[in-house]
């Protein structure tokens, strides 16, 4: 995994506001499709709210919300925000 160092801890609500343009290559580890997965049954069943670290065009960024639902390359945030998996670094339990 890559070292991240003081990420810019923002409002699920920004992330529209965010750019995911560029070519960035996110180091990820090999169990985070199941973090999803796990973030999700939580996020649905018990409302429970994770922080994702995740790598936008301008640098890293952190998120502490609840995941609704996730596709092949999209994961849906609580209030309708939609983040890139493949810029997801981690993800943790809050």
């Amino acid at each position: 995994m890559q070292e991240v160092l003081a990420p810019e801890l923002i409002e699920k609500e920004e992330i529209k506001n965010l750019s995911f343009s560029a070519d960035v290559y996110v180091d990820q580890s090999a169990d985070l499709r199941r973090k999803i997965n796990d973030a999700l049954l939580l996020g649905n069943s018990y409302h429970t709210k994770v922080s994702i670290l995740f790598m936008d065009d301008e640098g890293v960024k952190r998120v502490k919300t609840t995941i609704w639902a996730s596709g092949s390359k999209y994961i849906c945030l609580k209030g309708g925000m939609w983040l890139p998996v493949d810029r997801i670094i981690e993800i943790e339990l809050v």
